[in-house]
């Protein structure tokens, strides 16, 4: 069936492969940027990942003007305020971020308020509250995931209040994401594998929901693709900058993909319990995606099994029966699941995290029907509904 209408956006340059970073400073010249700005967390400066970009700068008329590294796992109002401090300090007139989605997150921020002026990022929360468009503002992805180098939205947590505040703004798009093999290089097995299931679930979702439109299919069909082709081959061999490189540009490509189509209700359960029970959000999408899969597939089938030739290659696709694809590619990501399971010890159940109790599903069910992403979901759910879900995804 035709969409009778849609939309799709995505301003972001993006500048890809084994010598990216080198076209950083050029880049930033041609928006007229002299003094940039670096954000980041500890874990990527120790592990010298910010040398290279530093490198770039070497024999050029711009700079890095100040290096940031103090953002937290859980980005904060208090951190996005000293940054913005120290960005007008020294007078930058551009950001880089270098990190995940912290970082990112936390300089989407950071941007706000020196784009604005003031102290006060509360007043911009919401969708569509930015009345102009922000400094110059380029993202290295340091983990091949979270997709925010390509999104309109940040979220930041008020750490007093306890709530997390979500911005949404074309303006809060960076103005280039830069994908170099490096930059995830040093990422430890775990990490990555959460990081590209974060991807395929925001590829997955984007494609079988009812956002999706040609223009966003195309984006996560192709991700879909390269996260199955290159994932386990970068476990094996963790410094093949090829496969490395293709899951970045996949983690890219899902971030296109969802940021235009929207994702359902494996996100809605993921936020719930990443609130509730305080685990990685690339850890909930592994965990919820087959059981919402099979919830949604008695009406969207069809879309699920078209899945099984990314999943699984042609071969596989070919050989089963068409009223058997869907079941057949929710049973791959299962099989895919319990490799990295093997592997990372990347939980496939609530139980296997060790950090959530029964007696929180109730709540987490709550919580997830109050989710935004739940609207896009094909199937219509209730509470009893997540509650059914989650007793599948427990044990």
């Amino acid at each position: 069936m035709a969409k009778p209408y849609y939309e799709f956006f995505c301003p972001v340059k993006v500048i890809a492969g084994s010598a990216a970073l080198e076209h950083i400073p050029f880049e930033l010249a041609t928006l007229g940027a002299k003094r940039a700005m670096i954000i980041t967390d500890k874990g990527v400066r120790s592990n010298n990942l910010l040398e290279p970009i530093q490198a770039a700068f070497e024999s050029t008329d711009s700079s890095i003007a100040v290096i940031f590294d103090d953002v937290p796992p859980d980005s904060s109002l208090q951190t996005v305020r000293t940054a913005a401090e120290l960005y007008r300090q020294n007078n930058c007139d551009a950001i880089i971020a270098v990190g995940g989605g912290s970082v990112i997150d936390t300089s989407k921020g950071v941007n706000i308020l020196v784009s604005e002026g003031g102290d006060d990022l509360l007043k911009y929360s919401g969708a569509h509250n930015l009345p102009r468009p922000l400094k110059p503002f380029f993202v290295v992805p340091t983990t091949a995931g979270t997709g925010s180098e390509v999104t309109a939205v940040a979220v930041v947590s008020d750490i007093e209040k306890n709530v997390k505040l979500a911005f949404a703004s074309y303006f809060l798009m960076p103005h280039a994401a830069i994908l170099d093999p490096r930059m995830t290089a040093t990422l430890p097995p775990h990490i990555t594998a959460m990081t590209a299931m974060d991807a395929m679930t925001h590829a997955v979702e984007a494609y079988t929901c009812l956002g999706s439109n040609p223009i966003s299919d195309a984006y996560a069909f192709a991700a879909i693709k390269k996260i199955s082709a290159n994932l386990i081959k970068v476990l094996d061999e963790p410094s093949n900058t090829d496969a490395r490189l293709e899951l970045a540009q996949a983690s890219t490509m899902a971030g296109i993909a969802f940021s235009n189509a929207m994702v359902g209700l494996v996100h809605s359960l993921g936020h719930a319990t990443g609130a509730v029970a305080h685990l990685p959000h690339g850890l909930c999408m592994n965990l919820f995606m087959p059981y919402v899969l099979e919830y949604n597939q008695s009406v969207n089938g069809d879309k699920i099994a078209e899945l099984l030739l990314p999943l699984a290659g042609p071969e596989v696709y070919a050989s089963t029966p068409a009223s058997q694809r869907a079941s057949k590619a929710i049973q791959h990501i299962r099989e895919v699941r319990d490799v990295l399971f093997e592997r990372t010890k990347l939980p496939r159940t609530l139980k296997e995290t060790g950090k959530v109790t029964e007696a929180q599903l109730d709540e987490i069910a709550a919580k997830a029907l109050d989710d935004g992403s739940i609207i896009f979901n094909p199937r219509e759910a209730s509470r009893a509904d997540l509650k059914a879900i989650l007793q599948k995804a427990w044990a």
